[in-house]
């Protein structure tokens, strides 16, 4: 069985080290970086399954760094922070990050999380990465809406679980409960909040009008539906 790669970005050698250590006792294969640079030349190269990103690094903005791993890579990204705040937690999962994980932490609690994420990415039972609905096709396998034209519109790996949590279960109501079950992450405030972000952005990327949704409707005090008709393969 091919091992998970795990990419670690942190500026502290301990971080890294004890991050490193702990992944690699449970089974999988790790590299780390110190510098937002060196990652991303080693991207060239590899192909990670998680992320665990620093916010705060040398070279480089992380919220930016994250924002631009969600639109390109397939990965999970994992923020690990000193920042303790609220807000800081939001923006990171707005920008496209699947966790949040603030310092100091245990590693055990890290290497939960990560396989948590790992999960996440196995196919459930639809065998294809491909969903036609209402005109679009999602391309799962490389992130992209395509519309009638043939028209190309990028989506991140977070709004990608969203949108086939939503395309495996057509036309049945799917609670807050239960995208926090099916997602993970913690349930309160700053998971709701990010969810509403990933469901506004799906639906300016699906053309949607904001006041009157088609696809992707919200049902108040209960959670959403989406009314499209789905074929997969």
């Amino acid at each position: 069985m091919t091992q998970h790669m795990i990419a670690i970005l942190d500026d502290e050698p301990e971080i890294r080290r004890m991050l490193s250590h702990a992944l690699e006792e449970a089974g999988f294969r790790t590299a780390a970086f110190a510098r937002a640079t060196e990652f991303e030349a080693a991207l060239n190269t590899m192909s990670p399954d998680v992320c665990l990103v620093d916010l705060g690094l040398p070279d480089r903005d992380g919220l930016t760094l994250v924002h631009r791993l969600a639109l390109e890579r397939g990965a999970s990204i994992i923020i690990i922070s000193g920042r303790t705040l609220v807000q800081d937690r939001v923006t990171g999962l707005e920008l496209g990050a699947d966790d949040y994980i603030v310092k100091p932490f245990e590693p055990a609690e890290v290497v939960a999380r990560v396989r948590a994420r790992l999960r996440n990415q196995k196919p459930g039972n639809t065998a294809s990465n491909t969903a036609h609905f209402n005109g679009w096709i999602a391309h799962f396998d490389r992130y992209v809406l395509e519309d009638e034209d043939g028209t190309e519109t990028a989506f991140s790996h977070a709004e990608g679980e969203v949108l086939r949590l939503f395309l495996d279960a057509p036309k049945r109501l799917i609670s807050r409960a239960q995208m926090q079950e099916t997602l993970g992450g913690v349930a309160g405030e700053s998971f709701d909040r990010a969810m509403d972000v990933r469901i506004s952005r799906l639906r300016t990327k699906l053309r949607e009008d904001p006041k009157n949704p088609r696809l992707i409707k919200t049902i108040y005090g209960a959670g959403y539906i989406f009314l499209g008709d789905v074929r997969w393969g």
